[in-house]
Formats: structure tokens, C-alpha cells, sequence
């Protein structure tokens, strides 16, 4: 016989708060014991706090942004980034930070510019600095800036491209187009999966039939081939803003029909229930039936699937970008970022053209780790 280590009373209290957790967690609303356990997925919490972060860099970019990204420093051209230091060439140590400015001799035998840092130059780091002139979201002008250097200096932390702008800065700046696509387009994506998958669901028959098949047709054509087609037929003299809606457009009508297969899967096992029953007995119109009765039962599975479907957005656009169909300069995205690392020569030579990819990676990833905190968390009563 095992022997048992724990007392009576012991064992009473341990019953105690169990019952006691049980009733608690009868007394909590759907959401609240979703969100409860969404906080115990470790990596789902990580990823929710990078993407608040990302979406916080992208809605203020002209704040976070330390250089103006269209500016062209021409005798800085395809510089490497700037190390920031706490200690000096001498060995002394510095509480504020600094970095050391770049100085430049031409090599006769491959004729591109070697920087080594200039010692002479020391511009140390401060936050709330005044900087160039911005106009936040082009409406209010300001010129303060989260941090950056005194006045004179430069601060190039991811080095400068082709053209001898500030990498870090058109990062920064490319947030705003890239995460703003993925958000757009899945709400677009959204409205049509819910509408078209809810009419499937409800309706049935022949409808039914018809939108399974279009479904069927446009998943089982190849993304990137498809986007390319779409991409090429805009017309090559709209403006950058109508290229972007153009390109949002595209991305959400080849993303919808995810959603829409999920709304119909819903619907056809609900509409039987007895309380979707009760609500036609009392003469609740299809309307008032979809939208106060089927889609809250399970909207939080709606949820997962868009949030799961972001990522897809993201890396549409920077595909389309990067091989040249998608938007183009002067609109700064993360995939036109990468458009300049085709060249493996040059990317071979600076490499700190790949950054973009970094946040691109980071941002699939965290926004993965969330959709898979909340498919756990969509079923809290689960195990």
C-alpha cells in the first residue's frame, strides 16, 4: 500500500479550493475564462506584447523614427550600422551612451567605399531630441523624435542602403504599409467570408453548391501565381495610395474564402439548435438570427482564423514587393525594403540589407504564437 504524506486536514483544504476555483470559474463570462487561460500560453503572451509593440512603432513611426527615411546622405552611402557604446576607444567608460561617427577611404582595388569609425566625432544618445520636421499621419507638423542624436550628428543603427538613407528609419516607416495591410485586408477578408460562408450555411442547396465550388476554384489555384496576374493588371500610372488599396483589395479577395468555409462549417451544425429553433417559433428574421444568435456563439473561433490569417496578409504584400508587382517606391514597405536584397552580390557585401526580413520573420512568428494561444484558449473548458 502507497503511503500517503498528507493530513486530513490538508487534503480537506486541497478539496476546498478546487471546489472553490470550479465555482469561480463557473461565475466567469466566456471571454473572462478565455482570457485567463490565453495568459497561461507563455509564448502566445510573448508574441501579443511584440505585436502591441510592432503596431505602436507603426501607428507613431514618425515619433519612433530617428532620421527622416527620404533624406540622402551621399557621402554615406551603403555605410555599416553604427555600434553604440558605453566605453570609448580609450577604455573610459560613459553612463550615456554614444556612437562614434564613420569616416570613409576609397579602395583602389575594388572601388567601393571602407568606413572605419572617426574617433572625432562622438554624438551621444538622448532621448526626446528635436530632429527634421515631420507631419505626424501628414496632418499635425512636429519635429521631436523618441530618441536620436545632438544636432550635426548621424545615427545610422541598421547602416544606410543604395541611396544613403537610414535602414533602421525606412524600417520603422515601412511597419505602417505592411502591418496596416494585414489588418485591413482581414477585416475586408472578414465581411466577405462571414456573408458568403453564413448565406452557405443557412441557405443551403443549390447556393450552397455554387459557392463551395468557387471556393474550391480559388484555393486550388496557386497564391503567388494568381497575385502576380491581379498585380500586373493594375495600371502602371496609379498613384502609390491607390496601388496600396489595390494591392489590399487583392490580398483580401483571394483570403476570404478560409473564412468562409469555417462560418459555413458553424452554421450548418448551429442552425439545427434548439435555440436558433425557438428564435425562427418567434418570428426572428434570417437577419437578426445570424447576427444576434449564430455569429456570437462562435465568434471567438472567427477570431483564431483571422488572427491566424494576418500572417498570410503580411507576407502576400512583401512578396508581391519584393519581386517588383507590388507597391513601389517612394511608398516604404517592408517588402520593397527587400526588393534591394535580389542582388546576392550586394547582400553578400551588405547584409544589413536582409534587416527587413528580421521584423518580417518576427512578426509571422509572434502573430503565430497569439493565433495558437487563442485556439487553446477559444475552448476554456477544455483540458
Amino acid at each position: 500500500m502507497a503511503l500517503n504524506d498528507t493530513s486530513p486536514e490538508q487534503q480537506k483544504l486541497q478539496v476546498d479550493a478546487g471546489i472553490e476555483n470550479e465555482t469561480t470559474e463557473r461565475s466567469l463570462s466566456h471571454w473572462q475564462l478565455m482570457w485567463r487561460r490565453f495568459l497561461k500560453h507563455r509564448l502566445a503572451v510573448f508574441g501579443l506584447i511584440v505585436i502591441i509593440g510592432l503596431y505602436m512603432l507603426a501607428i507613431f513611426c514618425e515619433f519612433f523614427a530617428p532620421m527622416d527615411p527620404y533624406v540622402r546622405y551621399s557621402q554615406f552611402v551603403n555605410a555599416p550600422p553604427q555600434r553604440i557604446r558605453f566605453v570609448d576607444h580609450e577604455g573610459n567608460f560613459s553612463i550615456r551612451p554614444f556612437v562614434y561617427g564613420h569616416k570613409s577611404t576609397l579602395d583602389m582595388q575594388s572601388f567601393r567605399r571602407v568606413y572605419e569609425p572617426d574617433y572625432s566625432k562622438r554624438y551621444d544618445l538622448r532621448l526626446f531630441t528635436k530632429g527634421s520636421k515631420y507631419k505626424l499621419w501628414g496632418f499635425f507638423p512636429g519635429s521631436l523624435r523618441f530618441f536620436g542624436v545632438e544636432e550635426g550628428g548621424h545615427l545610422f543603427l541598421f547602416g544606410t542602403d543604395n541611396l544613403g538613407r537610414d535602414v533602421f528609419s525606412r524600417i520603422i516607416y515601412g511597419s505602417r504599409i505592411s502591418l496596416s495591410i494585414g489588418l485591413i485586408g482581414v477585416f475586408i477578408s472578414l465581411a466577405i467570408g462571414m456573408l458568403l460562408g453564413g448565406i452557405s450555411g443557412l441557405r443551403g442547396g443549390l447556393i450552397d453548391e455554387l459557392l463551395q465550388r468557387v471556393i474550391e476554384l480559388l484555393r486550388s489555384v496557386p497564391d503567388i501565381p494568381l497575385w502576380m496576374g491581379l498585380s500586373a493588371a493594375l495600371p502602371p500610372h496609379w498613384s502609390p495610395i491607390r496601388v496600396y488599396f489595390g494591392i489590399t483589395v487583392i490580398l483580401s479577395l483571394l483570403g476570404w474564402t478560409h473564412v468562409a468555409r469555417v462560418v459555413r462549417s458553424r452554421f450548418l451544425s448551429l442552425r439545427n439548435e434548439e435555440f436558433v429553433l425557438a428564435a425562427y417559433a418567434a418570428g426572428a428574421s434570417e437577419w437578426r438570427i445570424i447576427t444576434k444568435h449564430l455569429i456570437p456563439s462562435f465568434i471567438s473561433y472567427v477570431i483564431v482564423s483571422v488572427t491566424l490569417s494576418i500572417p498570410g496578409m503580411i507576407l502576400g504584400e512583401t512578396a508581391l514587393s519584393f519581386l517588383g508587382i507590388g507597391l513601389r517606391p517612394p511608398v516604404i514597405s517592408w517588402g520593397v525594403l527587400l526588393e534591394q536584397a535580389q542582388n546576392i552580390a550586394a547582400v553578400n557585401t551588405y547584409p544589413w540589407l536582409l534587416t527587413p526580413a528580421i521584423f518580417v520573420i518576427l512578426t509571422v512568428l509572434s502573430l503565430n504564437f497569439v493565433g495558437d494561444g487563442l485556439r487553446d484558449a477559444a475552448d476554456p473548458y477544455s483540458k
